[in-house]
């Protein structure tokens, strides 16, 4: 079976569909942004991943299966130029409008372009208690079971702590941005620990070993949450705006979620409340329980 994934972004939205490669029997081709090539490169053997830039490198094979987890015109427009027998995903319909397939419905539906429109979608994802990873496979016909990221191998910093704090939000979602780090890293502090505040790196696997170099990472729902889930780091994190029950906690996450996130529910604009909601006892005292027990065993890295 012959198998393209279209998957460009998010980074950690790209890190989180690495476990369908665990599932997809045959030969896989994935197209995704330039900067996650290094995420994907050498995670599997017979995983061809490409740019959305080198896109027409895979317009050679006629495809079983084609997956578009996009939903944006552009990715749509370049089903065209392929070859496949099945599409799940996203596509154009007859009106050049962004559809999905039916049998992506229950991920779709919850998405930017669900067919009952953005408000509804946004109630339907309040209410969702699924994973990401349990409605994909649901929709491609499988059960989710546990299965794992796949991650490369990191390179060495030589940055190592007890605590790793991802502070960063980004710009699309400022209330992810949690307003008491400073805190909350003066407390672990004064109790003795090593606490890093993670920075932007050259690289993305530099990133992902300063993640690893530590025995937990606090932060939001975020890349960093993602390659901590997918390393076995134990990780605190915190649910300001965005669904926490779409990830799935591999057993070594706790989730802190905001007692008015319903309020601010997937808004991209920002409001202090929402990043004031969650009080620092609350996650001092989960980071202080993660520590206190063993992360289990998780083979994740690529060799």
């Amino acid at each position: 079976m012959s198998v393209l994934i279209i998957k460009l972004g998010a980074t950690g939205d790209v890190v989180r569909t690495t476990p369908l490669l665990r599932r997809l029997a045959g030969s896989v081709s994935w197209i995704t942004a330039k900067n996650n090539l290094s995420l994907l490169q050498g995670i599997d053997r017979t995983l061809r991943c490409v740019s959305w830039e080198n896109r027409k490198c895979v317009v050679d094979a006629t495809y079983d299966l084609v997956i578009n987890l996009e939903d944006d015109c552009e990715a749509s427009q370049f089903l065209d130029e392929l070859m496949f027998k099945q599409l799940f995903g996203a596509h154009l319909n007859g009106d050049d409008q962004l559809a999905y397939t039916s049998d992506s419905r229950e991920w779709f539906d919850l998405s930017l372009i669900s067919r009952y429109g953005r408000e509804e979608a946004d109630r339907r994802k309040l209410l969702n208690r699924r994973t990401y990873q349990e409605l994909v496979f649901s929709g491609l016909g499988f059960d989710f079971t546990g299965e794992t990221y796949l991650l490369p191998e990191p390179i060495e910093t030589g940055l190592s702590g007890d605590v790793a704090i991802a502070a960063d939000a980004g710009p699309v979602w400022p209330m992810k941005q949690w307003a008491y780090y400073g805190e909350l890293i003066r407390r672990l502090k004064d109790k003795g620990l090593i606490v890093n505040v993670l920075s932007k790196r050259s690289s993305l696997l530099e990133h992902l070993c300063d993640v690893r170099n530590h025995c937990c990472l606090v932060g939001g729902d975020s890349l960093p949450m993602h390659l901590a889930l997918g390393t076995g780091t134990q990780c605190v994190t915190l649910f300001n705006c965005t669904s926490p029950w779409e990830i799935y906690d591999y057993g070594i996450q706790t989730k802190v979620v905001s007692p008015l996130l319903e309020q601010f529910f997937y808004q991209r604009g920002y409001d202090r409340r929402a990043t004031t909601a969650i009080g620092v006892d609350e996650v001092e005292a989960a980071v202080l329980k993660q520590l206190e027990i063993p992360a289990p065993v998780m083979i994740q890295i690529a060799t």
